[in-house]
């Protein structure tokens, strides 16, 4: 089987900090693509990076927890606490976004509102993920659908690691989280295929999230899977809290070392591996049908 890898960057706007490791892993390292986070304190400056970046494919990282809406929190306020930020209580969330049509109904106008502001940055999207993996949820991944083919969404991001990489990075709880949402990824797959848009086979980095080491990235591609295969890191120049206080632990700096390594550089060159971001992967296929 071909395979095809796409290294990205998430997070892309929430800090100036992670918007100058992008730049610089993108024009001297190994990134191929970015996820921008549309409502975050350093989209603008993201965006202005991004379009002198033409090597860069910038995708969506919807965020529907631990982060800032797009709309004004009183057209959401079923989605937001007081302070205007998103719950983050994913559970309950999630349970309301299943039970209540009027959650579901601000749920579509925030996910909307969101597409809208990227259509408005003049980038092309190459690809949606969610903020935490938030799309896994069916009906999340239902709008997201519906609503992105109105600008233009051919990919979506899976959250599909392999259990080799789960067990020896996450231990018996990342095992235990991959059981668990292996069904829902299941669903996933068949959704997108059914609904003909391109996804990856597998994805690194959720085990060993702000974690991704240079040592972490070459075994990985040493053991590169056949298919399209997405490699996912949270760098930045600067680590830890001082990004956001929910990554007080993150290694952003370890990671951007890790894009800039000359040794993953080799690496890459000797897998001999195609890349570039989801629409590059598509074009590939659709070519070799």
């Amino acid at each position: 089987m071909r395979r095809f890898l796409i290294v990205t960057a998430d997070d892309f706007g929430l800090h100036e900090a992670v918007n100058e490791a992008v730049e610089q892993s993108s024009r001297q390292g190994v990134l191929s693509a970015a996820s921008l986070m549309v409502s975050a304190p350093a989209a603008a400056d993201a965006v202005r990076r991004a379009h002198a970046l033409p090597a860069l494919r910038v995708g969506l990282h919807l965020t529907l927890a631990d982060g800032l809406p797009q709309l004004p929190q009183p057209e959401i306020a079923r989605l937001t606490d007081a302070s205007g930020r998103f719950d983050d209580r994913m559970a309950l969330a999630g349970w309301r976004f299943f039970a209540s049509p009027e959650v579901r109904g601000q749920l579509a106008r925030e996910i909307r509102a969101q597409f809208a502001a990227f259509a408005a940055t003049g980038l092309k999207l190459d690809h949606v993920n969610a903020h935490k993996h938030f799309h896994l949820h069916p009906t999340v991944l239902g709008l997201i659908m519906k609503i992105g083919r109105d600008f233009g969404l051919e990919a979506v991001r899976v959250p599909a690691e392999p259990l080799w990489f789960a067990a020896r990075h996450g231990g018996s709880a990342a095992l235990l989280g991959n059981a668990l949402l292996a069904p829902w990824v299941t669903l996933m797959k068949r959704r997108l295929a059914a609904a003909g848009f391109t996804h990856n086979d597998s994805v690194f980095g959720i085990a060993a999230s702000g974690a991704m080491s240079e040592g972490r990235f070459l075994e990985i591609l040493a053991r590169l899977p056949g298919g399209c295969t997405e490699i996912y890191l949270h760098p930045a120049s600067r680590s830890g809290s001082a990004i956001a206080p929910s990554m007080a632990q993150y290694a952003h700096e370890q990671e951007l070392a890790a894009l800039l390594s000359p040794r993953v550089r080799q690496a890459l060159a000797g897998v001999g591996v195609d890349r570039g971001g989801f629409r590059d992967a598509a074009s590939l296929t659709r070519r070799a049908a």
